[in-house]
């Protein structure tokens, strides 16, 4: 990302100098007055600063959440229809107006920055632009570790983030340096989205695993809508829960709706026998049954259905967990499926939470992929392809 100030006598007049310069495309990052320095500096009126970025690489940005199924591209294609779901190997559709909007500014901690700026330039009428700067850095800082850890980013995370800014000589760096800085460390670190791949040489199988009451069979509810209505693919839906009955007759209903061959699987033989009887379709979608961490048994159970696939079809395995779920069950669950099996994370009930710290504790500790995040109960409209660059917008305190 390239960074630069502008100053002007109004804020209209710095952006029109920015984007003159630099492209329509700059988002804007801070807004804030400056002081004229020199002996007469009480007699002029402050200028406005504002501090722009843009991308380097505009191919590299991310495309907006689930609106069609992405795939690298660098033809744009035309608008998407809404309700489709961003999966791999699609032309990715132009940005949305509010993706643009979400890149604008960090209202929420550019107006704590304010606070912090104005206190610390009246501190001193002599005090010299070297030492201003340094205090701003050190209050930026500290006003970052305190927004993080409001917004549930485990410490040891905040901590490590910090000791990486550090490395860079962070008095003599400027706030909206360290801004950028610490904002594309922590795009890097979620790292981009795996999604569902659209172009396939060979038929998939997907398992969905997870504790119960996180939404995993909506979940699948939605991603079969998709992939069936709007992508014209072949699915079968087929479920191991034999635990809940209420479970696999949502998904029988959901497969009678959309006209879909569904089936409850008991043993491995009869996955087995499944994924054969079921060879002429695209994707073979299944609900697993949801069970405690502590559950021996059940995770046993799951592990030999995933291992029951062999060679010959491609499997994917997403873990569904809730964003609402306490960050220490969080560890115990995805610690308990990781015994057995590698998986892509799909975070439920976004909606249903104010902090967004547990998905990047939760990337950060299993080293998994992030997939999709779900954020209501409408099927299929209340699911999207995770979007790291809105999230950690969301985590450093923008709305």
């Amino acid at each position: 990302m390239i960074i630069k100030k502008f100053q002007a006598k109004t804020e209209e007049e710095a952006i029109s100098a920015a984007k003159r310069e630099m492209g329509d495309n700059v988002v804007i990052m801070s807004v804030r007055s400056v002081k004229k320095k020199g002996l007469f500096s009480f007699l002029r009126r402050p200028a406005t600063e504002v501090t722009v970025g843009m991308e380097e690489d505009v191919e590299k940005t991310p495309v907006s959440p689930f609106s069609t199924l992405a795939k690298q591209s660098v033809a744009r294609p035309a608008a998407p229809r809404p309700g489709d779901v961003i999966f791999e190997d699609e032309p990715a559709p132009e940005p949305k107006k509010s993706d643009k909007v979400i890149e604008q500014r960090l209202d929420n901690l550019q107006s704590l920055l304010e606070k912090q700026f104005t206190r610390t330039h009246e501190k001193d009428e002599f005090e010299t632009e070297k030492e201003v700067e340094e205090d701003s850095s050190v209050a930026f800082l500290k006003l970052l570790y305190q927004t993080l850890v409001e917004n549930e980013v485990a410490e040891k995370y905040v901590n490590e983030l910090l000791d990486e800014i550090g490395k860079i000589n962070t008095q003599k760096a400027s706030v909206d340096f360290i801004l950028g800085n610490i904002y594309q460390k922590m795009i890097l670190k979620f790292g981009q989205p795996v999604t569902i791949p659209l172009g396939l040489e060979r038929q998939r199988v997907i398992f969905f695993i997870g504790p119960t009451g996180v939404g995993k069979t909506t979940t699948i509810a939605k991603i079969a809508s998709q992939l069936s209505v709007n992508h014209k693919k072949k699915i079968v839906l087929l479920t191991t829960d034999t635990y809940r009955i209420a479970a696999a007759e949502q998904l029988r209903t959901y497969a009678s709706i959309l006209d879909v061959p569904f089936r409850v699987i008991y043993t491995e033989e009869e996955m087995m026998s499944s994924v054969k009887d079921y060879k002429d379709y695209d994707y073979i979608l299944v609900d697993t049954a949801g069970h405690s961490q502590h559950n021996k048994d059940q995770k046993e159970s799951t592990a030999h259905f995933l291992r029951s696939i062999d060679d010959s079809v491609d499997k994917d395995v997403y873990l569904v967990v809730s964003a609402t779920t306490k960050y220490r069950d969080l560890l115990a669950i995805t610690d308990a499926y990781s015994e057995f099996t590698d998986y892509k994370l799909i975070f439920t009930k976004i909606d249903e939470t104010t902090t967004l710290g547990n998905l990047f504790n939760l990337c950060m500790h299993t080293g998994a992929s992030m997939s999709y995040i779900t954020t209501g109960q409408n099927v299929p409209d209340d699911i999207e392809v995770f979007s790291p660059q809105s999230t950690v917008k969301q985590l450093l305190g923008g709305k």
